[in-house]
């Protein structure tokens, strides 16, 4: 009997002042999250979805398709000028390019750190981060290979930006070789396995890079793979992928 009377006192305004309270929250909820524009295959973007993964950050996915050259419409450029994705949305705040958006992220949501508190472990993770992006990346772009290949035939074009990844792929070799644990910089994920997990595995499917040559790179790419983060943000996961 209290029960029922529990009940009956619940009438049809207290509901409809719940379902707006839930509403109002969620809302506040959606209109909270993160805001990641990016493109599927794009090895820049897939930096920061294993970041937003790797730290638990729920995040909206509002696709770029960079083929189609939606990077150049108005809307997309009065976010980052340049035109390039990743882009990332928190609140009012607007910040581009990969390596800063780690940072924003590392310094703005510290509860899972990604740099080590080591600082010369944090050095060897900046520096690996840092030849992946302005020292091989950038070589094999696709504006710049577009680029190579009015300049040269098609058939030079994919040779030209394996020559520039088996050369950072040799200098990464020799700089980790003796400070790699399971992973990159020691046995936890680090920012050097964030921007190491896209360059290797572009390395093998879009450049066929022999990996043979790269024992360590091999072995961490096999690590990458197993960690539920990493296997989340893979282009062909990803809502815009395009069917194989």
């Amino acid at each position: 009997m209290v029960q029922s009377s529990v009940f009956h006192s619940y009438d049809g305004s207290d509901y409809e002042l719940t379902m707006k309270m839930l509403h109002h929250h969620e809302q506040a909820q959606h209109q909270n999250k993160l805001k990641l524009y990016s493109f599927w295959a794009s090895s820049c973007s897939w930096r920061i979805r294993i970041a937003l993964n790797l730290k638990g950050l729920e995040y909206q996915y509002i696709p770029v398709n960079l083929l189609k050259g939606e990077q150049f419409s108005p809307e997309f450029q009065k976010l980052n000028p340049i035109g390039y994705v990743p882009v990332l949305v928190d609140g009012d705040f607007v910040i581009s390019d990969s390596f800063a958006i780690f940072m924003y992220l590392e310094e703005k949501y510290p509860q899972i750190p990604l740099l080590p508190s080591d600082l010369p472990k944090k050095a060897l993770s900046i520096q690996a981060a840092s030849i992946v992006c302005s020292s091989i990346q950038p070589l094999q772009h696709l504006a710049v290979l577009k680029f190579i290949e009015a300049k040269v035939s098609p058939d030079e074009q994919i040779p030209w930006a394996k020559f520039h990844i088996e050369k950072g792929f040799e200098a990464l070799e020799k700089l980790l070789k003796y400070h790699a644990g399971r992973y990159a910089t020691g046995d936890e994920v680090s920012m050097a396995d964030v921007f190491l997990a896209p360059q290797i595995l572009a390395g093998i499917k879009r450049f066929n890079v022999d990996m043979a040559k790269f024992p360590l790179l091999t072995r961490l790419n096999e690590a990458y793979i197993e960690l539920p983060e990493f296997q989340k943000a893979m282009p062909e996961n990803q809502p815009d992928a395009l069917s194989a």
